[in-house]
């Protein structure tokens, strides 16, 4: 039996990563068709197609997924052997951490606290849309991605949904239009709103509390960013619907104040994977952080 081409392996490894074999192709300075055939020489000594190609965009098959993880696993552990033969300290671990660009800053600092002081940790954190961080997940760019819902899981993507944690979500406002508390639906009646958009869980379960409350409320604006919903909130425009952990600073400070809390509305965070042979360690050690049922982050 003929041993592993390691040269291959390194080439499959890289367009792995890359998800496109043009650009990994300019990356290792080949031409595409050298590489194609590096990859299929490497499909022919593992006997297992390796690649499956959706439009111009290349997604592993379960072989290449588990070829993958070996891949990682073998060069990590060259590099690894490398620095100790040249002393060059301690290996440092990588861990890329994917968010929903409108997920909450201070969640996302929470989440990832457990590894802020670890000097042998490098934290790569990346944001996007869903589909943009599912798609990252699945081409094994990332590790772990946090979401607000969790994605929809079958045999071709098996993702696995860990549910972290999950909040009340309340009404946010200025000081001054939070004086004069006022009964719940008359407050969402006098005065403007600032909503997430129709796409978010927590404007649909608002709606239907409104619709309960037999109250139409008037619309300030709807947002998708919590930053900017924040600052709307601090610029008295309207009361936001909003968990308190978005605006924790300003509550605690006094700009901001909490009115009351929506009876019924919660917003969910979830911790999404893709089954892997080798998961990164790392992940267990923000999972199993123990802070997600503590009942922190009001």
């Amino acid at each position: 039996m003929s041993e592993l081409n390691y040269h291959h392996l390194r080439y499959f490894r890289a367009v792995a990563h890359d998800g496109n074999l043009t650009r990994a192709a300019e990356r290792l300075n080949l031409s595409q068709s050298a590489l194609s055939i590096q990859i299929k020489q490497l499909e022919e000594r593992l006997g297992h197609q390796l690649f499956e190609r959706r439009g111009r965009q290349l997604y592993l098959t379960e072989a290449g997924r588990i070829a993958l993880d070996h891949a990682d696993t073998i060069f990590a552990t060259g590099d690894e052997l490398l620095q100790t033969l040249r002393q060059t300290g301690t290996t440092r671990r990588a861990i890329r951490i994917g968010a929903l660009a409108t997920l909450s800053r201070n969640f996302q600092l929470e989440f990832i606290r457990p590894l802020l002081d670890r000097t042998d940790v490098e934290l790569i954190l990346r944001s996007g849309s869903t589909a943009e961080l599912l798609g990252a997940l699945e081409t094994l760019n990332l590790d772990i991605v946090l979401l607000t819902q969790p994605p929809a899981a079958d045999a071709v993507t098996p993702f696995v949904s860990e549910q972290l944690y999950q909040q009340r979500v309340s009404l946010i406002g200025s000081p001054a239009l939070a004086s004069g508390k006022q009964e719940l639906g008359k407050m969402l009646a006098q005065h403007p709103m600032i909503l997430p958009t129709l796409e978010s869980g927590v404007r649909l379960q608002f709606e239907a509390l409104a619709a309960r409350l037999g109250v139409t409320p008037q619309i300030a604006a709807e947002v998708e960013d919590m930053a900017m919903m924040r600052l709307l909130a601090r610029s008295g425009v309207g009361l936001a619907v909003m968990p308190p952990i978005v605006v924790q600073q300003e509550l605690e400070t006094g700009m901001l104040s909490e009115l009351d809390t929506l009876p019924g509305i919660v917003e969910n965070f979830y911790a999404v994977q893709i089954k892997r042979r080798f998961p990164n360690p790392l992940i267990r050690v923000l999972l199993d952080a123990g802070q997600w049922t503590s009942g922190k982050g009001g």
